[in-house]
């Protein structure tokens, strides 16, 4: 006997065998949940009387898993919405790395988080100030070829 349980979910529709099993098991019971399948194959009538002994029976969805991350995909993309890396994400959350990927992944969040040699900001602005790609090249002091390679990405 189960004296401390107040509510129970069931897959199956109630019958008087299983209305006096729940009882029995579970003498503090007030409420039987069950999915809307299942409450529709029950009779009126063992709700009718379940209810005039104060037992409650409800439609409750249980359906799928439930998430594991407990809402840590959402801190995970805060943070990297804040402008943090990966890595000083996990170690912020005391996650592993490739956690911290997987929830970036699952919440289709866009960041970039390859370190460039130049950078792409600068040379996209001095194009668009009107310099050549050689002007360009010669500024920064970067390659030529990494110049062209910067401009043609789409």
């Amino acid at each position: 006997m189960d004296e401390d349980i107040t509510t129970v979910h069931i897959t199956k529709a109630l019958t008087s065998a299983l209305i006096v099993e729940l009882i029995e098991k579970y003498p503090n019971l007030k409420v039987i949940t069950c999915a809307p399948s299942v409450y529709k194959r029950t009779s009126d009538v063992y709700i009718d009387a379940l209810k005039q002994v104060d037992i409650e029976v409800r439609k409750q969805y249980n359906w799928g898993a439930k998430s594991k991350s407990h809402g840590l995909e959402f801190k995970v993309l805060k943070l990297s919405n804040k402008g943090l890396k990966p890595r000083e994400i996990a170690e912020k959350l005391d996650i592993s790395l490739n956690k911290v990927y997987y929830l970036l992944n699952k919440s289709k969040a866009s960041f970039d988080n390859r370190k460039r040699k130049h950078n792409h900001g600068t040379v996209k602005r001095l194009k668009n100030e009107g310099l050549s790609a050689k002007e360009i090249a010669l500024k920064l002091d970067i390659p030529l070829r990494s110049v062209y390679y910067i401009l043609n990405k789409k």
